[in-house]
């Protein structure tokens, strides 16, 4: 006679979640060591462009060093995308050759449950990206741009830059000493109409204790009705006070990067800025964006799965697979130029490019599924 004590229990299965952490780690991994190799060649490519500036100013080793090391979020911030992509092609291809993925389908899991299983590293991935491009890369970008001004031998080569208020414009020919010092300043004021009332030109100016300390002032005086006043030259601030050397700093970069909150305080007029508002717009859809990117190169990659097994390595489709990719990396770019440039409003420049390579690696997943 059995006993209830004697009696079977219920069969313990193994560890959950196992497939899922050794895809995560697989595909973390794989796209870690594409993404390095991607940013190795971009800060190679960038070194080359600014090594003769480099050595032009006697910087030697430390500035290589410096630039690579300050330059590096940026590379990273523009490979990750495609880092992640080759990192699950490789992921597939090698699962699909080994035959591990026909093991697994005939266990029971389908595309679909491969694809979220993929997803909460795809997740991570996406999330470190948008970290690193909405609070490191301008933080590491204006350190940089800090840095190559004060060891600028030449300032007055820089480039020249327009800011702007509620009621003035103002003109700077070149900065110097990371902003500090600011040279041929022309500002304009005008009224609540529009009108020019004012224009002031400036030699230079130095940041000064919460005041701009402008020399070799002079001021033309335009009444709405008589003659320009021509008044005499005179030292006086002309600049708003509330302008800051590293606010100068980063309007006399060329397409300076910005943080989220930055560029929404900037379209809403709380914050300097010499980028127009379809810019802004664009940018800030573009950020909220940036994790759904990743799982669309993510679904563009699925397709190497169907790798028939005869044709192993040698199979073109993870070639066309990273075509795909790179052309809606291209695709990305040219709506979101159409939006900067205000040809399209901010939503057109962004959604319907991730809504259509969505719907084209959906029906090719489809379409293999069904034959």
């Amino acid at each position: 006679m059995i006993s209830r004590t004697d009696a079977p229990g219920p069969v313990v299965s193994g560890p959950r979640h196992v497939l899922l952490r050794y895809l995560s780690f697989a595909l973390m991994t794989r796209t870690l060591l594409a993404t390095c190799i991607l940013t190795g060649l971009m800060e190679v490519l960038s070194l080359l462009e600014q090594m003769t500036p480099i050595l032009q100013r006697h910087l030697g080793i430390y500035g290589v060093v410096t630039f690579m090391v300050l330059h590096i979020p940026l590379a990273l911030q523009t490979a990750l995308p495609l880092g992640l992509q080759i990192g699950a092609l490789t992921l597939l291809t090698a699962l699909t050759v080994g035959n591990e993925t026909a093991i697994l389908r005939s266990a029971g899991l389908s595309t679909f449950g491969l694809f979220m299983r993929l997803l909460p590293a795809t997740f991570l991935i996406g999330m470190l990206s948008l970290a690193i491009e909405d609070q490191v890369t301008p933080r590491t970008e204006m350190i940089l741009a800090g840095w190559w001004s004060r060891t600028d031998p030449a300032p007055e080569k820089s480039r020249s830059f327009w800011i702007h208020g509620p009621d003035w414009l103002a003109h700077i020919g070149y900065i110097s000493e990371a902003g500090r010092q600011i040279h041929d300043v022309d500002l304009y004021r005008r009224d609540k109409t529009g009108l020019m009332t004012e224009a002031n030109h400036a030699s230079s100016g130095v940041e000064g204790p919460g005041v701009w300390i402008m020399h070799d002032v002079s001021t033309i005086r335009i009444p709405p009705d008589g003659l320009p006043d021509i008044a005499p030259i005179r030292a006086e601030e002309i600049l708003p006070a509330h302008i800051s050397a590293y606010e100068m700093l980063r309007l006399s970069m060329e397409k300076a990067p910005l943080s989220m909150h930055y560029m929404w305080q900037a379209l809403h007029g709380r914050q300097i800025t010499d980028q127009s508002d379809d810019y802004l717009r664009s940018a800030i859809f573009e950020r909220l964006l940036r994790i759904p990117v990743f799982i669309v190169m993510l679904l563009l990659a699925l397709p190497v799965i169907y790798i028939p097994p005869r044709a192993g390595l040698r199979s073109w489709l993870p070639v066309w697979c990273l075509g795909g990719g790179l052309l809606f990396i291209i695709t990305q770019g040219i709506f979101r130029a159409m939006g900067n440039a205000g040809l399209l409003p901010a939503p057109i420049a962004t959604i319907p490019v991730l809504l259509i390579f969505i719907l084209v690696a959906g029906t090719v997943l489809i379409r293999n599924e069904d034959l």
